[in-house]
């Protein structure tokens, strides 16, 4: 009887690893983090110059991650002549090394990306290409700019799609010229239900370039926008632009969260404008299983610095707001 039992046991035990093995093979979990705005011109492109690396305070939690997103809130090139607006960031190409080292892609969808025309822009692809840095929400022409970049992590397909909505407009890639996404509902709408139908996305996010800067909630704009990428298929939204983190919203079951506010920024004085947030979106063939956010303290040298735990962010039902 003894050894029936032990056979049984082992039976049952290698039927359950059998099963795990299964299991975590048929619903595997991809943990992606979302930074906000990276700008490497100015004070922060000089340290980095000098030897310096801002994003070392955070290097552990970025390594700890399958898949590692952000804004690149400037453009990356030696040539391009500045645009008349009142701020313009041009990075030395040095820094590809860098954000190599610590991002899988980065989304070119904001209003900096054209701050030394279109010449520096495509400069800037044929550098990431060449760095082999993927990126989206902008390309050589207006098909490019809207194709979403695919990521595939244990087998798992993860769409990223990228898009501006602050001015100036006329940076939008056109059939024909480079520049970035601009978000339009109709074209956004579309881009998702593609990156499903087309290009076979298990899981598909926008991450947006929107609202008002210095604004601590979203506008209604965004929400409205929010919910429609998702009730086109969208599993998340995150947005970044407004320099200051904004309001957490759940919708069908789905998070939004309208801006992580800067995360390598110098130039501010206000506690808001250099607070970071950092998101982990734990996500499977079914969608987010989890999240949470790590909060940064940015210093005056415009490096963040992690501060305290990470906080869950609640995606039943009553979601509080971190």
């Amino acid at each position: 009887m003894m050894m029936i039992m032990r056979r049984w046991l082992t039976a049952l035990l290698l039927s359950a690893s059998t099963l795990c093995s299964f299991t975590a093979h048929a619903e595997p979990t991809v943990s992606i983090v979302f930074m906000g705005d990276v700008m490497l011109a100015d004070h922060p492109g000089q340290r980095i110059k000098q030897g310096h690396n801002p994003f070392a305070p955070f290097a552990q939690l970025l390594d700890s991650a399958d898949v590692r997103v952000a804004n690149l809130e400037c453009v990356i090139a030696r040539g391009g002549k500045a645009e008349d607006k009142p701020y313009t960031f041009r990075a030395h190409p040095r820094v590809l090394k860098l954000l190599k080292r610590h991002m899988d892609a980065v989304s070119v969808a904001n209003n900096h990306s054209g701050d030394f025309g279109r010449t520096a822009f495509a400069e800037m692809l044929g550098r990431l290409d060449q760095a082999k840095l993927p990126f989206f929400g902008g390309g050589q022409d207006l098909s490019q700019a809207h194709t979403p970049l695919l990521i595939e992590r244990k087998g798992l397909r993860i769409a990223l799609l990228g898009y501006d909505e602050f001015f100036p407009r006329s940076f939008e890639a056109g059939d024909k010229h480079p520049g970035v996404a601009w978000s339009e509902d109709e074209q956004v709408v579309l881009d998702i239900r593609r990156a499903r139908t087309v290009h076979h996305a298990d899981i598909v996010i926008p991450f947006m370039h929107w609202g008002e800067e210095h604004q601590p909630r979203a506008n209604d704009r965004q929400r409205e926008l929010a919910r429609l990428m998702i009730d086109a298929g969208a599993d998340a939204v995150v947005g970044t632009h407004p320099h200051v983190v904004q309001d957490i919203e759940l919708y069908q079951g789905k998070p939004i969260v309208y801006s992580l506010g800067n995360f390598i920024f110098d130039g501010f004085d206000d506690a808001d404008n250099n607070t970071a947030w950092v998101l982990r979106l734990n996500v499977d063939r079914k969608g987010v299983r989890d999240a949470h956010i790590q909060v940064g303290r940015i210093d005056r040298h415009g490096t963040p610095h992690p501060a305290g735990q990470p906080i869950p962010i609640n995606l039943g039902p009553a979601m509080p707001l971190p």
